[in-house]
């Protein structure tokens, strides 16, 4: 399994950024996706999570209103528009997936097996 991460950079505080995650090697349609986000000297934590069929998502309280996760299952790929940043989002990105249950998402990191190599974000004040 391969989880490419994509769309990383500097960005002023305000601006916007659109990551993304593309997945091989395993049944993208039946796996939970998420996106986590790891900042120097802290723990990973989750910033967003998607179910398979994109109807149900889940989202750090920091980042309701301001980021948006999707999915096209037909490319195999997990999104994450990031808007209104701020120099708190400053982080390493890191897109996870976990084949699950059709009713099924996960918000803990111990929780997914494979994951994609991280793509820095940099917020600047």
């Amino acid at each position: 399994v391969q989880l490419q991460a994509s769309g990383g950079g500097l960005v002023q505080a305000g601006g916007s950024l659109r990551l993304s995650c593309a997945a091989s090697g395993l049944t993208f349609s039946r796996a939970c996706m998420a996106w986590f986000r790891q900042a120097p000297g802290k723990e990973r934590e989750l910033v967003a999570a998607i179910m398979r069929s994109s109807s149900s998502t889940d989202y750090a309280d920091s980042v309701k209103g301001r980021f948006t996760i999707s999915r096209d299952n037909a490319k195999k790929t997990v999104y994450l528009q990031m808007n209104s940043l701020k120099p708190e989002d400053t982080a390493a990105y890191y897109c996870a997936a976990q084949p699950c249950i059709s009713s099924a998402y996960y918000t803990a990191a111990r929780d997914y097996t494979y994951w994609g190599q991280g793509t820095q974000v940099t917020v600047s004040s």
